[in-house]
């Protein structure tokens, strides 16, 4: 499946609430996988989106989070 995004769109904001998203389902999706990866390449994130995806991707390094 094939997803497009609007880099513009992927913010600071987005990734907060896919940070919630993802902890309270207990998985991330391909879509939340693709958004946060935008994010990151869009290189407008503060330290905290930052910490917030190291916490996601230490999660589900550790099977706390699965891919979903």
């Amino acid at each position: 499946m094939a997803f497009q995004f609007d880099l513009s769109s992927v913010d600071g904001n987005n990734v907060g609430e896919i940070f919630s998203e993802v902890w309270d389902s207990g998985k991330i999706t391909e879509h939340e996988r693709m958004e946060l990866r935008s994010a990151l390449l869009n290189g407008d994130l503060s330290s905290d989106d930052h910490a917030a995806i190291d916490r996601l991707v230490h999660a589900v390094k550790r099977g706390w989070l699965s891919l979903g």
